[in-house]
């Protein structure tokens, strides 16, 4: 019985070390490897990365470009102080998604406002102290997306930072949903930042659902042909949007049929001026609002999304488009008389 155990052992010890003698002797082998060879998949003649570099640059090199070509936008939404709208996911991989399939830019997706600021941004923890941590500040983009609808973490720097990202430097700002509810006080009625309110072209009213008719006020306006029509009709949450939304500062795209309303959502705007898309000059920048995409099937419509794709591309400075302030066709007054 000794006999037999002691072999079993010495079988299982030798069946245990094979693995790394086999390994051993296969790296005695192997050739050295050519300083172009690359890591593997990156094919021959590929340069080696830099210690440290990853994905999306490190410590040991330069950054690499994953995105050669393509424009840079920044979608930040608000779930730290704001409503958290169930659609805020999705929309967020939509807008990345249409992006990356056209080929025109790419998104980096936050939460958090962290990355709005000019400053650079130091490491904490098991970075504390580093020279840089790889965040990608307002510098780098050429636009920003905002989903807010709390008061927000922004320091009044921040703000400063992004309200010149679009005025003086002549970078893209798109808002979408709730946006205009951002940064305001309600309970006390006090606004915390005008400015921003000024920078979007309105502010807010309140809201109402409906399956309704949507006239296309310019239909020359990138996206706008989208829904194959100068009417058509729409089924989401409506925002109604107040001061400082003017026509004599915003440029709208597409509004409410007032006509088509029922008595309750027609009264809320006695003028019946309804806006749900609008554009705006602001600065040396440009401003795309839509008041649409509280719903999830909005950010599934091949429709909107080519609304939201031609939008962003504008407020980039990709495209052209008359955004000159136009007044109010004539409407019949709220009561229909």
């Amino acid at each position: 019985m000794k006999d037999r155990s002691h072999s079993r052992r010495d079988m299982l010890k030798m069946l245990s070390a094979a693995p790394i003698i086999a390994g051993a002797a296969a790296h005695a082998q192997a050739p050295a490897a050519s300083p172009n060879q690359g890591a593997p998949g990156q094919g021959a003649g590929a340069p080696a990365p830099s210690q440290g570099q990853g994905r999306g640059g490190g410590r040991g090199g330069a950054p690499a470009d994953f995105w050669p070509g393509l424009k840079h936008l920044l979608f930040v939404a608000d779930t730290q102080t704001g409503y958290q709208h169930d659609s805020i996911s999705h929309a967020m991989a939509t807008v990345e998604k249409i992006g990356r399939e056209s080929k025109t830019y790419m998104t980096m997706i936050k939460t958090d406002s962290q990355l709005i600021t000019t400053q650079p941004i130091k490491g904490v923890g098991m970075y504390a102290g580093a020279a840089s941590v790889n965040a990608k500040i307002l510098p780098f983009f050429d636009a920003v997306f905002m989903l807010p609808a709390g008061w927000g973490t922004m320091s009044d720097e921040q703000k400063a930072d992004l309200v010149a990202f679009v005025h003086d430097q002549g970078k893209g700002l798109i808002v979408g949903h709730a946006a205009v509810l951002a940064f305001l006080n309600r309970q006390d009625h006090v606004d915390l930042w005008p400015e921003y309110r000024d920078m979007v072209g309105a502010g807010w009213g309140t809201e109402f659902d409906a399956n309704t008719t949507v006239i296309v006020e310019d239909p020359k306006f990138p996206g706008a042909d989208a829904f194959g029509g100068s009417t058509f009709v729409f089924n989401e949450q409506h925002a109604v949007w107040t001061a400082p939304y003017s026509r004599d500062k915003v440029h709208v795209i597409m509004r409410l049929d007032p006509d088509k309303l029922d008595a309750k959502s027609r009264a809320l705007r006695p003028d019946g001026d309804f806006p749900v898309v609008i554009a705006k000059e602001y600065g040396k920048g440009r401003v795309f609002n839509t008041g649409w995409g509280h719903n999830d099937q909005t950010w599934d419509d091949p429709r909107f999304q080519k609304m939201m794709l031609e939008g962003i591309k504008w407020a980039m400075g990709l495209t052209p488009a008359d955004v000159t302030p136009r007044s109010f066709p004539a409407a019949k007054p709220s009561g229909g008389q």
